[in-house]
């Protein structure tokens, strides 16, 4: 095939519902051009009625700048010591050294390739003896996958540290039953373009605390007193989500349950097609796990096959991944304390990311196994 010739397909597209122009629309005809008005409340809503659990939703720029300011939240400051997993986007570790505080990298579980719940106890240990006992945990719902929540949580809760859920990549997945989003002290949420609902750029807090949200928002609007003129107490950020951007997120929440069927439906169709293939693995949903499957990822049998795999695809003008490099391995962490075991490095190796977008035809899916095929013949 020709790549000139060849419709280019994305690892993870956004895909419209097409009723986020009738929001974005109601937002020019009031002059509502500003990070503040009724799409912004609206969508506040619309994420608060989908999580459920009495949660506040609090529309900020990003899930970065929503992960620095529920750090925050939960008293993070210089000196400080987080642990975060590390096989995650670097957006979950980056706000933590914003503050001033210093990660610590927890490496996976097979099961999930989320966070290693002994791994976690081990480090947590270690720096008690150390004498620093770490102000908060990260943990991540990887490509849609939740952690092990109740593993996690248990060790959280025995040596009463915080959580701040990190489920980015995990709206629309659930554990036992309760939506990804819910579980932390505070969660945040992204709507970046490649996710499984976009506002082109944004994220939300997602908290069980009232005055956290009010608190969050305060300190997204440049922290702003409440006076006449502008007055400061503290140091603010420019974090609020925009009128049009929410009118965007209001028209995706509309179909956010039938972008999670058709990725669920991807890899299905990929399992169907390739799992007789021994040098291919899919991670799979333990019980009581239900994935968005944002990402349909895979496990190969070594790094020169995982290359070739994505090499052929790219030759056919098909966007794939590797997993996550994790943080651990990144220059610019360095100088971090990591507890490991070896499982992210490995998946890191071996580990490929499919396209896996909502908008997806079935043409384009048999294409994409069509290559995987004849690459491993």
């Amino acid at each position: 095939m020709n790549i000139i010739d060849s419709k280019k397909i994305w690892l993870s597209s956004p895909h419209m519902g097409g009723t986020e122009q009738k929001f974005v629309q109601e937002a020019f005809d009031t002059n509502w051009v500003a990070p503040l008005g009724p799409n912004v409340n609206g969508f506040e809503s619309d994420i608060q009625d989908y999580l459920g659990e009495n949660v506040f939703a609090a529309a900020l720029s990003s899930g970065t700048a929503s992960l620095h300011l529920g750090l925050k939240l939960l008293g993070v400051t210089v000196g400080d010591e987080v642990l975060c997993q590390s096989m995650t986007f670097a957006a979950s570790a980056n706000p933590i050294v914003y503050l001033g505080a210093k990660p610590i990298f927890i490496d996976s579980e097979r099961d999930t390739w989320n966070m290693c719940s002994d791994q976690l106890e081990l480090a947590i240990k270690d720096r008690i003896a150390k004498g620093k006992k770490p102000k908060a945990i990260i943990p991540v719902h990887l490509y849609g996958m939740p952690y092990n929540v109740e593993a996690i949580h248990q060790i959280a809760l025995k040596y009463k540290i915080p959580v701040l859920e990190d489920s980015a990549e995990a709206l629309g997945s659930t554990y036992q039953g309760v939506k990804c989003g819910t579980f932390g002290d505070i969660a945040i949420l992204s709507f970046n373009g490649n996710k499984i609902i976009t506002t082109s750029g944004g994220g939300s807090l997602v908290t069980k605390n009232k005055a956290h949200k009010e608190k969050a928002i305060f300190w997204a609007t440049q922290a702003r007193d409440n006076a006449p003129h502008y007055e400061h107490s503290e140091i603010g950020y420019n974090y609020r989500m925009s009128n049009i951007t929410a009118g965007i997120g209001r028209g995706q929440m509309e179909v956010l349950d039938a972008h999670v069927d058709n990725r669920r439906s991807n890899f299905e169709f990929y399992k169907k097609h390739l799992e007789e293939s021994s040098e291919i693995k899919f991670l799979e949903e333990p019980s009581g796990y239900y994935s968005n499957r944002w990402l349909t990822c895979i496990e190969t049998t070594s790094y020169q096959l995982r290359e070739s795999l994505r090499l052929s695809l790219a030759e056919e003008n098909i966007e794939s991944r590797p997993l996550w490099k994790p943080m651990h391995q990144q220059a610019v962490f360095a100088d971090c304390d990591a507890y490991l075991n070896g499982v992210s490095d490995d998946l890191f190796d071996r580990g490929l990311c499919l396209p896996s977008g909502s908008n997806l035809e079935e043409d384009d899916l048999y294409r994409i196994v069509s290559v995987i095929k004849n690459t491993l013949r």
